[in-house]
């Protein structure tokens, strides 16, 4: 994400509104889902001309680059003023496309299908339950109850994801993957699981391994973090090591969980492929960043 926020400037209405005019580029989001060129792997960027007639008194500011003012508006409840959307694109969920798109559209995308989520969800506040509204060029809500003005503001929930690892007895190290019933057919991951209050997320990671597999884990190591706004999630990647290595799974957590060698990753295909046979994550998810770092290690 390259946008200047602009997070001074944006609260002045004069200077956001000389942001709305002929290089202003308009983001379409409906039912959770961003206005695509899927065919040409593009958002569809519309012009300030384009979204005329649309209600644009919720429209959020993103940011901007040296060219361009760029808007996010959620148009779920516009359908009948959507006509002027050509037959070319289409409202896609950004989980399918994101990783089509260059990675700055994809960061783009996913901050204004963020936003435009967070605002959905964010209608009343939570103090008195009176209506929130949109402050701040979309970057803050405010109750409307004069006795109140609790202002809310986007919150993003840090879940932990790890690849654990053991070298065993013949020598070779292994990794821990799980999988859960409804992912695709093979599909294995790393673990992962929320922060709970009052928990770091070293101690987040030891937790969610053994409540999801059974193992116990220490020395969690951070590698690096990956923004997952489906909903509102950061994602914190740690490799750990495992103490234990027997895999007790309950139920509810995952379907399966099983330690990998580097040599049997090998023989895995990707996601989205149709043959039988184990199948590695989205090469654009840090479950599999985190794999490949793994990888790229050589044996001990």
């Amino acid at each position: 994400m390259t946008l200047d926020r602009a997070s001074n400037e944006r609260k002045d209405q004069n200077w956001l509104l000389s942001q709305m005019g002929d290089n202003s580029r308009w983001l379409l989001i409906q039912d959770d889902a961003n206005l695509v060129r899927a065919r040409d792997n593009e958002l569809h960027y519309l012009s300030r001309t384009e979204v005329a007639d649309l209600a644009l008194q919720d429209a959020i500011f993103l940011g901007r680059d040296e060219a361009h003012s760029y808007f996010a508006l959620d148009v779920s409840k516009q359908r009948d003023k959507l006509s002027f959307i050509d037959s070319e694109s289409e409202f896609i969920d950004m989980r399918q496309v994101g990783r089509n798109l260059p990675k700055q559209q994809g960061s783009i995308g996913v901050l204004a299908r963020g936003l435009c989520y967070w605002h959905k969800t964010h209608c009343f506040c939570g103090r008195c339950g009176q209506p929130n509204k949109m402050v701040e060029a979309g970057h803050a809500r405010r109750c409307v109850n004069p006795e109140c003005r609790h202002m809310t503001f986007p919150r993003t929930d840090p879940a932990v994801i790890m690849l654990v690892t053991h070298v065993f007895p013949d020598g070779v190290e292994r990794c821990l993957l799980g999988r859960q019933a409804i992912w695709p057919e093979g599909v294995f991951s790393t673990l992962a699981g929320f922060v709970d209050p009052g928990e770091s997320l070293e101690q987040a990671v030891i937790r969610e391994v053994m409540e999801e597999a059974g193992v116990e884990a220490y020395d969690a190591t951070y590698i690096a973090s990956q923004p997952w706004p489906f909903p509102s999630s950061l994602m914190l990647g740690f490799i750990a090591k495992a103490k234990t290595t027997e895999i007790f799974v309950e139920q509810d957590e995952l379907e399966q969980a099983k330690w990998f060698s580097r040599a049997e990753l090998n023989t895995f295909s990707e996601w989205g492929d149709t043959k039988p046979g184990y199948k590695l994550t989205r090469e654009d998810s840090i479950s599999r960043y985190l794999v490949e770092y793994w990888r790229a290690q050589s044996e001990e």
